[in-house]
């Protein structure tokens, strides 16, 4: 089911997006005012369960979520039930695959340290949270693929044509052409360049 319908609710929190955007059931995607979210031409945005039979859990969520963050999606991007959300910075470069519900998270949501979780939890009713929650950029090369329920880490860096493995947990640096999996996720091997 296509849901070009929603394309007007993403116009209306400043989402930009490239042509033949192709979206496959009811996405969630916002962009907290402030931030920017660009998503590049050609890409596809699966939501509903039976558009990928890997077994989606769940819609793809696409979240920019304090002043100042960004998320750019390059062109003939596929994603399937996954979850991007930013409060820093998310980086996908063009032909890149996401996999059934990969999760591509830039930060960890609360701090380890329990006074600083207790301030969140005090401040959550209106206060300013930004600066206890830490976070790192993620950058995402060219023509990658992340497996099925994969694990992107705040701080990763992927180079062109890496794959994840399904399950993995991935966070570091990695150069081009790594094949990566596990948890912690490692490089397993390296994939030769096409001549």
């Amino acid at each position: 089911m296509n849901s070009n319908w929603f394309k007007l609710i993403m116009r209306m929190t400043k989402v930009e997006y490239g042509k033949k955007l192709l979206l496959k059931g009811v996405p969630v995607i916002f962009n907290k005012g402030g931030s920017r979210l660009k998503i590049g031409r050609n890409v596809t945005i699966k939501s509903s369960f039976l558009s990928n039979l890997v077994g989606l859990y769940s819609r793809t969520v696409i979240v920019t979520r304090a002043p100042g963050a960004v998320i750019e999606i390059g062109d003939n991007v596929g994603i399937s039930g996954a979850t991007i959300y930013a409060r820093k910075g998310i980086y996908i470069g063009e032909n890149t695959l996401i996999g059934g519900n990969c999760k591509i998270l830039d930060n960890d949501f609360h701090p380890i340290d329990t006074e600083k979780r207790l301030k969140l939890l005090q401040d959550a009713r209106g206060g300013d949270t930004a600066d206890l929650i830490p976070a790192k950029e993620i950058r995402i090369g060219k023509n990658c693929f992340l497996g099925c329920n994969s694990i992107i880490l705040k701080g990763t860096v992927l180079g062109d044509n890496c794959v994840v493995g399904a399950g993995a947990v991935v966070s570091g640096k990695f150069e081009d052409g790594c094949v990566i999996a596990g948890n912690p996720a490692r490089v397993i091997r390296k994939i030769k360049a096409a001549d």
